[in-house]
């Protein structure tokens, strides 16, 4: 369940966040959305892949954390074993909400911070505080707006750049097939990767127009992070060893 309200310094004054990674707080996930603004803090850790939303058609970039569902593989009784959590992440419980204002008789669109008071990492007894005792923003909510508007350019961003690889056609599905050590098979499908054989086969005023907008070095940053596969299957069979 969730329970989306609009973040106030009335009724949210005693409100606190609690940061600790954990499944218990819905940190076991086998990936989350990235975008090309984050790809590369992304890519020093986690492989970079495309996945399509059936209800849109539409591509997003993801960061893969483990091999099916509900096992992040950077997870230990320690935290999170990363220097970096990516952005989708890290801004639980807070999301953007949009909200229509008056400024000089005219009604627009104003993006306002939202907060889900189901979320488990939700108290008012342990974390990080919200808001200052005689109100203002703490200075951990402002790192929270900071990463919900850098997450809204870079969703947005994401679109332009998905889309350019599929005028391009620059994107190929595949099937990774994954044996472990202790003899366990995972096949990983419905994820989509760069066709580099097409980027090969690009024009020079392409290429150049891919690089006009950052986007050429985001796919070399996709096609580069995806060597920490071997860094996930490691993990995966430390993991059993240890088990």
């Amino acid at each position: 369940m969730t329970q989306h309200v609009l973040l106030n310094s009335v009724d949210h004054k005693d409100l606190k966040i609690i940061t600790e990674r954990s499944a218990k707080y819905g940190d076991n996930l086998w990936y989350s959305v990235t975008f090309p603004l984050e790809f590369r803090s992304i890519q020093a850790h986690y492989p970079i892949f495309f996945q399509k939303d059936p209800a849109t058609g539409l591509f997003n970039s993801v960061a893969l954390f483990g091999f099916q569902s509900e096992q992040n593989l950077f997870l230990s009784d320690k935290g999170w074993d990363a220097s970096y959590v990516p952005l989708a992440i890290r801004r639980q419980p807070f999301l953007i909400g949009k909200q229509m204002v008056q400024e000089d008789g005219v009604e627009q669109q104003q993006h306002v911070i939202h907060v889900d008071l189901d979320n488990p990492r939700v108290s008012t007894t342990e974390g990080e505080a919200v808001f200052h005792p005689f109100g203002g923003n703490t200075d951990y909510l402002d790192e929270v707006g900071d990463m919900l508007a850098a997450i809204h350019q870079g969703l947005n961003d994401n679109s332009a750049f998905t889309a350019m690889l599929l005028e391009h056609d620059l994107l190929e599905s595949f099937t990774l097939d994954i044996e472990l050590d202790n003899g366990d098979k995972h096949q990983m499908i419905g994820f989509y990767t760069i066709n580099e054989d097409k980027l090969n086969q690009l024009s020079a005023d392409v290429l150049a127009t891919l690089h006009q907008h950052g986007y050429l070095q985001a796919i070399y940053m996709s096609m580069a992070s995806q060597s920490n596969m071997r860094n996930l299957l490691d993990r995966k069979n430390a993991q059993n060893k240890a088990a």
